[in-house]
């Protein structure tokens, strides 16, 4: 069983106040011979139209003091991911979870809003003192 990370039950209650439903914890798919474990599992029932709509949450702290090392190992662990989510459950987005203040800092510089745009990366964003969510970004 992988360890949680710092902010996993930050980002698991601000799913919860968000109106999700945490499906599971962690989210396993066992592909080609291993197993993978996602953060989150989460789903809601849009009422308007009737369905589920279900993601898969991936939560990343970035407190070493090399961001660019951290961003790497994230993006490469997004990649896989959604890689194996493609072909296990399509039904699922994935999300990658990450702090509100390396939002505003370290997403924001060009090469990380270059790579994010190049691998269509989906973004939660949120406040792990106050457990909620502030943006989420396609």
């Amino acid at each position: 069983m992988p360890a949680y990370d710092l902010f996993h039950h930050a980002v698991k209650n601000a799913l919860q106040k968000d109106g999700w439903v945490i499906t599971h914890d962690p989210f396993s798919i066992p592909f080609g011979g291993i197993d993978l474990y996602i953060d989150l599992g989460a789903e809601r029932v849009l009422a308007a139209e009737r369905e589920n709509q279900r993601i898969a949450v991936e939560i990343k702290c970035f407190l070493s003091p090399s961001p660019v090392s951290e961003f790497h190992t994230a993006l490469g662990q997004f990649l896989n991911y959604r890689l194996v989510l493609e072909e296990s459950a399509p039904e699922r987005t994935l999300y990658l979870a990450i702090p509100n203040d390396v939002y505003k800092t370290f997403f924001k510089l060009q090469f990380t809003q270059m790579a994010l745009q190049r691998n269509q990366v989906k973004l939660i964003v949120f406040k792990p003192d106050r457990e909620e969510i502030v943006e989420w970004t396609n």
